[in-house]
C-alpha cells in the first residue's frame, strides 16, 4: 500500500511541476494577462476540472516554485543541529539551499520581476511568504533567541532580508550573484541577532 501512496503522490507533485512550469513558460511568451487556466491546463496537458484540484488560479500556479522554495527552506531549518541558534539554524538552511540552487535562480529571477510587474501575483507571493514565515517561527521556536527577541521577530527579519537582497539582485540585472547579495542583506540585519 505505501508504494501506491507513494507513486501517487510522486506524480502529483510531477503535475503540480508540469503546470507551474507552463504556466511560467505561457506567461513569458504571451504575458500575464493574455494567459487564462485553460492554456495552461492545455499546454500541461490535463483538464481544467483537474488543474483545479492543483490550484487555486493561475498566479498559484505560477508562484508554486515559490513555495517549494520556502517550503524546502523551513524543512532545512528543523534539520539544522540542535545546537544552533535560531539565527545560525537559518542561516544554514539558506546556505545549504542556495548550494544546491544553480539552475533554479534563472526562474527565481523570473518569477520576482513578474511579481514586481503585477500586482495579483505579489498579493499572492505575499500571502504565501506569510504563510510560510509562520511556518518557520514555528521551526526556530525551540531553539536560542537573543534577548527579547521572539521567533516570529527573528524570522521576519530573516525573510526581509532575503526578499530586499532578490529585488537588488533584480533591478541590478544579476551583475552580482543573488548568495553575494543575500550575504550583503543578512549581514546589514543580523547585527542584533548574533
Amino acid at each position: 500500500m505505501s508504494s501506491t501512496t507513494g507513486l501517487r503522490e510522486r506524480k502529483k507533485a510531477e503535475t503540480r511541476q508540469a503546470v507551474h512550469e507552463a504556466a511560467l513558460r505561457l506567461t513569458l511568451e504571451h504575458g500575464l494577462d493574455n494567459v487564462t487556466v485553460e492554456a495552461i491546463a492545455d499546454a500541461a496537458n490535463i483538464s481544467r476540472r483537474t488543474f483545479s484540484n492543483y490550484f487555486a488560479g493561475k498566479e498559484d500556479a505560477l508562484l508554486y516554485g515559490d513555495e517549494q522554495r520556502l517550503g524546502t527552506l523551513v524543512r532545512r531549518v528543523r534539520e539544522q543541529p540542535p545546537g544552533r541558534s535560531a539565527w545560525e539554524a537559518l542561516l544554514g538552511a539558506l546556505e545549504s539551499l542556495y548550494a544546491e540552487a544553480d539552475e533554479t535562480d534563472r526562474e527565481l529571477h523570473v518569477r520576482t520581476r513578474l511579481a514586481m510587474r503585477h500586482p495579483s501575483l505579489l498579493a499572492r507571493q505575499l500571502t504565501q511568504r506569510v504563510r510560510m514565515e509562520s511556518e518557520l517561527s514555528q521551526a526556530v521556536a525551540g531553539r536560542a533567541l537573543p534577548d527579547g527577541v521572539r521567533p516570529e521577530v527573528i524570522t521576519a527579519a530573516f525573510l526581509a532580508a532575503l526578499r530586499v537582497a532578490t529585488q537588488w539582485w533584480c533591478a541590478d540585472n544579476e551583475s552580482r550573484t543573488l548568495g553575494e547579495l543575500v550575504d550583503e542583506a543578512l549581514g546589514q540585519i543580523a547585527r542584533p541577532f548574533r
